[in-house]
């Protein structure tokens, strides 16, 4: 059903969006829009910070000798 859009159907529906919410609903929305990816991807970021630095405190705990194995 919706593989058969196209460019004119999607200008139809951005069409009748802008005239059901109006211009300043959808600009604040769409801003708030950008403001989650934004969030997203700092969180993204922040996890991979976090993993990586963990794996750098990570401490090797393999004996070094015959004796030091129990």
């Amino acid at each position: 059903m919706l593989n058969n859009i196209g460019l004119p159907g999607l200008l139809l529906i951005a069409v009748v969006v802008l005239v059901l919410f109006g211009r300043g609903k959808i600009s604040s929305l769409m801003g708030e829009v950008g403001k989650g990816i934004t969030s997203f991807k700092k969180g993204i970021n922040e996890g991979q910070d976090e993993i990586a630095h963990a794996s750098e405190e990570a401490k090797d705990v393999t004996p070094e000798t015959e004796k030091d194995k129990v």
